[in-house]
């Protein structure tokens, strides 16, 4: 299997039991190794109580690019740490994307960039993740 091969199988098999980012509409896009895409829709359930995108709806497909990218090699990987600093307001209707992409991989130790902008390409945020693998097969022993 190529390494762009194995980063969507792999991304397929976690989105398959990622139930928080299916049951918000998520879509995974761009895998390949150390990289993912995660789009979303911010509808009115992910206001806030100033009638914008709630943060915790944007660390969150933040984290799901992030995760979709660290977990392209094969390796159970999570999240050590994050950090987020929001830029611009997200609003009802903005189709939002966050473009993971790796800048270090040491070990089982991970450092990830993710910018999350609307379609139009504002940056709404910028967001660092530290990831650690388990070194646990995502695809199971085969590989499949």
């Amino acid at each position: 299997m190529t390494p762009q091969e194995l980063a969507e199988a792999c991304a397929a098999a976690l989105y398959a039991g990622d139930t928080a980012s299916q049951s918000l509409g998520v879509r995974i896009g761009g895998v390949g190794p150390g990289r993912a895409t995660a789009t979303m829709t911010v509808t009115s359930a992910m206001l806030n109580g100033h009638a914008i995108g709630h943060g915790g709806y944007v660390f969150l497909l933040a984290d799901t690019a992030f995760a979709f990218a660290c977990n392209t090699y094969d390796r159970v990987t999570v999240a050590a740490g994050a950090d987020v600093s929001f830029l611009e307001p997200a609003r009802a209707g903005d189709e939002l994307t966050a473009t993971a992409v790796e800048r270090a991989r040491r070990g089982r130790s991970g450092l990830y960039d993710v910018t999350v902008h609307r379609a139009d390409g504002t940056v709404l945020a910028e967001f660092r993740g530290r990831s650690r693998s388990s070194g646990t097969p995502i695809l199971g022993p085969s590989g499949h």
